[in-house]
């Protein structure tokens, strides 16, 4: 009886025994490092845009885009910047005109006020994006130039908008939507504009864009980031236009973004020419003069 017992006991022990060699071990294993300077800030900034707290991943990326002598998440904070302001510049711009409809539409003064009161707002945030737009532009295409290749790092977001935001067709249509839902309509517009802008970005749908992104960063092509830059530009000049807030000085300083934009494309395409995209690039031109004239 007392060898079975004593058996036992030894075949117990052996696990126990490995066991605490392995905690001892992994006890005396280097700990990872945690990131510092500027990889710690950028890595918050990821954190942040795939948690869709946009504003706070530009608060984490507004030191590295500006950063001089340039470090390594330059860069790719300027990219990742782009993103975000673009997808704002589409959000307040998709309020704004429902807001400014659903004030033309509707019938009843209370209505009216608080939808012109919202078009208002969005349009000061709008604006605000636009030229976070313009100077982001400003520091990518420093001296005409950009990278043949630029890095797009980044997760998905987690929380993807919708294709269309229901609220927002209502009123349009002079329809009143309650505060609560005005609140849902604007975190949905602006999930919708991100998400547009990372498709755009990897000339794609959402679909690609996820995919693109399943690693943490995907390589985009200066070229073509930099033409869907300065359309994008031309765009956020048009919150400054007569119809939205009538500010001709600043639409002109958007849209002399544009034209570095076209430039930085233009050197690309001296050393590698491309038929096509020099149309594009063409086509981008002679838009943002057309805009220009008009001012």
């Amino acid at each position: 009886m007392y060898l079975a017992n004593h058996s036992l006991i030894h075949f117990l022990r052996v696990p126990v025994v490995l066991l605490a060699a392995l905690a001892f071990t992994l006890s005396c294993s280097a700990p990872v490092p945690k990131p510092t300077g500027p990889a710690a800030d950028y890595q918050d900034a990821k954190d942040m845009f795939k948690r869709n707290r946009f504003d706070r991943a530009l608060d984490f990326t507004d030191g590295l885009a500006s950063a001089t002598p340039a470090t390594n998440y330059t860069e790719r904070a300027q990219v990742l910047r782009v993103v975000i302001y673009t997808g704002q510049v589409e959000s307040y711009k998709e309020l704004v005109d429902a807001y400014g409809k659903g004030a033309d539409e509707t019938k009843n003064t209370h209505f009216k006020a608080e939808y012109k009161r919202m078009r208002q707002d969005n349009m000061q945030y709008g604006m605000k994006a636009a030229l976070g737009l313009a100077e982001t532009a400003h520091q990518l295409l420093e001296g005409g130039k950009v990278s043949k290749e630029l890095i797009l790092e980044a997760p998905y977001p987690s929380i993807e908008g919708p294709l269309d935001v229901v609220d927002l067709v209502h009123v349009k249509e002079g329809g009143w939507v309650e505060p609560d839902h005005q609140e849902i309509a604007a975190v949905d517009s602006l999930n919708k504009g991100i998400d547009d802008a990372l498709a755009a970005t990897v000339s794609g749908d959402r679909a690609k864009a996820r995919d693109a992104l399943a690693s943490g960063s995907t390589t985009l092509s200066g070229l073509d980031f930099t033409l869907f830059l300065g359309n994008q530009l031309l765009e956020a000049a048009s919150l400054f236009d007569r119809k939205h807030s009538n500010d001709p000085m600043k639409q002109r300083t958007v849209c002399n973004e544009g034209f570095e934009a076209v430039k930085a494309a233009e050197a690309l395409l001296k050393e590698t020419p491309d038929k096509d995209k020099e149309k594009d690039v063409k086509k981008l031109e002679d838009r943002i003069r057309t805009t220009l004239k008009s001012i």
